[in-house]
């Protein structure tokens, strides 16, 4: 991600204070547009605040405010003046940019019934950029994939500790395929844009060249058609959680597919808390459960266990 590629989605005066900040871009994780509040950076995991002259500010008082007209502007660039394009989007809060990036957006919500129908006056910007590491998965892929075959995995991570980076990478090595494992199909239902970072379709992630992707499509429902129509090896899933996800990954692996998902979390025994989790646990759905941490660097693993509980690997700590 080049510094170029960052400032141009932005209005002229942020653009300005942005420009002169004296950071690696590509390490960038998130730029935070509040109207009347400072304007904000999370980089490496630490969130700053930008004076007028770049410079990290330690005081909210030296920090460049955010202005409605910022907002705007910055509204215009993102959605290159088409917003009505993205209105989709704009209903579940937020839009995939070229490069896989995703804006957050927050502000006056337009209200049929019970759904959100859209938002207007956007008052609130969180760009996240992607960040895709390739490799990242390959300590684990040897206990997802065996001589046994494809294990169904659910990843356990708290937020912000990289299980979608892992699951991401897993499916690119699951789909290549490698001297030592051929290649599956791959189907990926990409309810929020962000295993794939679909721009107009497109993934703007390597995903692999045998993965297929449902872009903005709830869970429960994209599983269900992609049985039907990709006849996939593996479905890939991120955050499951409701009655319909636990109802839709049964009906997926009965028909033969392996299965590979995401959950909030800090443990297994975390996971056998929740109710609608708790049934796929004592049933041994899943034969690995890999838990993440973030003590270094997002995406570490700490534990991989299988469907008995049994610690496949645990990393040792190092005080």
């Amino acid at each position: 991600m080049r510094r170029d590629e960052v400032l141009k989605l932005f209005s002229g005066e942020i653009r300005s204070v942005l420009g002169k900040i004296e950071l690696k871009f590509e390490l960038l994780q998130e730029i935070r547009l509040r109207i009347h509040a400072p304007l904000a950076i999370n980089y490496c995991d630490t969130e700053y605040f930008i004076g007028r002259d770049g410079a990290l500010c330690g005081s909210v008082e030296q920090a460049y405010r955010v202005t409605s007209q910022d907002v705007k502007e910055t509204m215009e660039y993102v959605s290159g003046y088409s917003l009505y394009a993205y209105e989709e989007e704009i209903r579940q809060g937020y839009l995939t940019i070229q490069g896989g990036h995703r804006v957050g957006i927050a502000g006056k919500t337009v209200v049929d019934g019970n759904k959100v129908k859209s938002i207007k006056y956007i008052s609130f910007i969180n760009i996240r950029f992607s960040h895709q590491i390739k490799g990242c998965a390959t300590e684990v892929l040897p206990y997802v994939s065996d001589k046994k075959g494809i294990h169904h995995t659910l990843i356990i991570s708290p937020p912000r500790c990289g299980k979608t980076t892992i699951l991401r990478d897993l499916i690119r090595q699951l789909s290549d395929g490698s001297r030592e494992r051929p290649g599956c199909t791959v189907g990926v239902v990409d309810e929020r844009s962000e295993i794939g970072g679909c721009y107009l379709g497109i993934p703007q992630n390597d995903i692999g060249i045998r993965t297929d992707v449902l872009d903005g499509c709830p869970k429960a429902e994209g599983m269900m058609m992609l049985v039907r129509s990709m006849s996939p090896s593996i479905i890939a899933v991120d955050e499951i959680g409701s009655y319909e996800d636990i109802h839709a990954i049964e009906t997926v692996i009965n028909c033969g597919c392996k299965l590979l998902a995401t959950v909030h979390g800090s443990s297994v025994d975390d996971i056998k808390r929740k109710p609608l989790l708790e049934r796929l646990v004592n049933e041994k759905v899943f034969e690995r459960y890999i838990v993440l941490q973030n003590q270094k660097k997002a995406g570490e693993i700490r534990s991989i266990f299988d469907e008995r509980g049994t610690c496949l690997y645990r990393r040792e700590t190092v005080l």
